[in-house]
């Protein structure tokens, strides 16, 4: 493409009423043009995060409709299916009124390229149909007490790192399964409720430590699953090692601020030609070695 054809190519952006915006590997805007900034009340000489955006919308009463009366878990929900996936396709509703169909497209850097269409024309009947469905989806793989991916939505997402490594398409892949520590006594101490409570916070603290193109869902009770997409173990590693730093620092219950609770983990890096089951049971082992070697640590399958 010559200078004068990528000068075109740029106005069109900018006129048209397609909304277009580009994200970097951390969710940082790193582009959007006119129509975007409109709909979204970002300002020309901005690159604010995505979460930063959706917090000043809310304030603000415009952008994305979010129907949750609680913003936090909205966003940990939002976040566990946002640049997952290299395509992505969903609708949108506006605070103004405007009807949305919004795709994603990452690339193996972790970019991420955000095109929205208006099809506010499109039948009301088929709409509640289409939003029906999506609720539907998104309850399928969601965990109802966290808003991280279900255990459902997990394995499918390990069914297709196994088979990328195997394929060839990613260099590199891993597996954590973590599991909060001595967590039947947080039950046994402060009640259930206050457990569940821990259960929230660990998937928020967890989320906030891993990079947007990891998985990270809950599998079960009080154990947790991170898939890392074309990560070495090296990489995965300084991940985890981050999420148990962050845990142990943290002070879960504001009834008893003294309290702290740890995790455990244990990665295995995908093979080549492995099954999906031998992959989860090299992990599930490395974690039976954390815990037996005192908790609170990271241990790598062999």
């Amino acid at each position: 493409m010559n200078d004068q054809s990528l000068k075109q190519f740029v106005a069109l952006v900018e006129e048209t009423p397609v909304l277009g915006a580009v994200y970097d590997g951390t969710d940082h805007l790193r582009y959007a043009n006119a129509a975007f900034r409109s709909t979204f009340a970002v300002a020309a000489d901005e690159m604010p995060f995505w979460d930063e955006i959706m917090r000043r919308n809310l304030r603000s009463g415009v952008g994305t409709v979010i129907k949750s009366a609680d913003f936090e878990s909205w966003l940990i929900s939002t976040k566990s299916r946002r640049g997952k996936l290299p395509y992505r396709a969903f609708e949108m509703d506006l605070q103004d009124g405007r009807w949305f169909l919004m795709t994603e497209t990452v690339n193996a850097d972790g970019w991420m390229l955000c095109i929205a269409t208006d099809i506010t024309p499109l039948k009301t009947g088929r709409r509640e149909l289409r939003q029906a469905r999506d609720f539907a989806l998104r309850a399928s793989q969601t965990d109802e007490l966290t808003g991280i991916s279900s255990r459902r939505a997990m394995m499918g997402a390990l069914e297709m790192l196994n088979e990328a490594v195997t394929e060839g398409r990613v260099a590199a892949g891993c597996l954590c399964i973590l599991d909060l520590d001595l967590f039947k006594n947080v039950n046994d101490t402060f009640g259930h409720q206050i457990g569940d409570q821990v259960l929230v916070e660990f998937a928020r603290l967890t989320q906030t430590a891993t990079r947007r193109r990891d998985h990270f869902g809950r599998i079960g009770g009080e154990e947790f699953m991170l898939i890392f997409p074309d990560t070495s173990l090296e990489e995965a590693t300084r991940v985890v090692e981050r999420v148990l730093h962050i845990v142990r620092q943290a002070r879960p219950i504001p009834v008893a601020p003294a309290f702290s609770c740890t995790c455990s983990a244990g990665i295995a890096a995908a093979i080549p030609g492995q099954t999906t089951g031998s992959l989860y049971a090299r992990a599930d082992l490395a974690l039976y070695r954390a815990k037996h070697a005192g908790r609170d640590r990271l241990e790598l399958a062999v």
